[in-house]
């Protein structure tokens, strides 16, 4: 159970570590303490130490300790939706217009219950357009439901990425 737990917690904490903290690059005593380190355990302890002390946060409300929030926050990363593991269940689904891997599909996509029936039949219609070859990426497959998702009147307010 502590395995678990001690995963869990790095797990969550590492996906800051990676990431710029909001209040800029040099927001916090942890940027301060590690100053010129590089790699993920000093990226690490420094978001650990600015998370666990909150003194980033205070830093960014008082404009002190390297923070400034005047920056626009930028990610960098993939969609923080993972469809690999169902990918060909979805297409499948998707292919046929119901199924459970499309319905779960559009609750991750924030789809609305009273949309979802719309959501299958647009995404059907539209299915050669979102897996448009046989090797298409989960990446691929959800800007291409994005797309077509902001193109139809009733689901274009679920084409902003959460």
């Amino acid at each position: 159970m502590k395995r678990i737990l001690l995963g869990t917690l790095l797990a969550a904490v590492s996906i800051n570590a990676f990431a710029e903290a909001p209040g800029g690059p040099n927001c916090g005593w942890g940027n301060m303490l590690f100053k010129g380190q590089r790699g993920g355990v000093a990226h690490f302890l420094a978001s650990t130490t600015n998370g666990t002390s909150g003194n980033a946060t205070f830093g960014m409300t008082s404009g002190t300790n390297g923070c400034s929030t005047n920056g626009t926050l930028t990610y960098g990363g993939k969609p923080m939706i993972a469809l690999n593991g169902m990918m060909d269940e979805l297409s499948e689904d998707m292919a046929r217009g119901d199924g459970e891997a499309l319905t779960t599909y559009a609750v991750v996509l924030g789809v609305a219950p009273e949309d979802r029936a719309h959501f299958a039949s647009v995404t059907q219609q539209h299915f050669s357009e979102i897996f448009s070859s046989s090797d298409t990426t989960s990446v691929e497959v959800y800007s291409a439901t994005l797309a077509v998702l902001k193109q139809d009147p009733q689901l274009a307010k679920y084409s902003n990425p959460v």
